[in-house]
């Protein structure tokens, strides 16, 4: 899926990525330690999860468009 010459757009995706992950997990291991029980800081955590679900998403766009693929022989521009 990300075969060929990794642009500037690849590693900042590649770094969106990376911090939306941490994010996310960071705030589904909050949640889960918080005194109360899962549901006590859902309120709170909810957006960052949504964010980071939609950061994971823009993360991987980007590294896919950040690769270039090397012409084929035959084929048009």
């Amino acid at each position: 899926m990300f075969e060929g010459e990794k642009t500037w757009v690849f590693w900042a995706g590649l770094i969106i990525l990376t911090l939306a992950a941490l994010g996310l997990f960071w705030g589904i291991w909050f949640m889960m330690i918080v005194p109360g029980g899962l549901f006590a800081g859902w309120q709170i955590f909810v957006p960052y999860t949504v964010a980071g679900i939609v950061f994971i998403l823009i993360g991987l766009y980007m590294m896919k468009s950040g690769t270039r693929r090397e012409r084929q022989p035959g084929t048009a521009v």
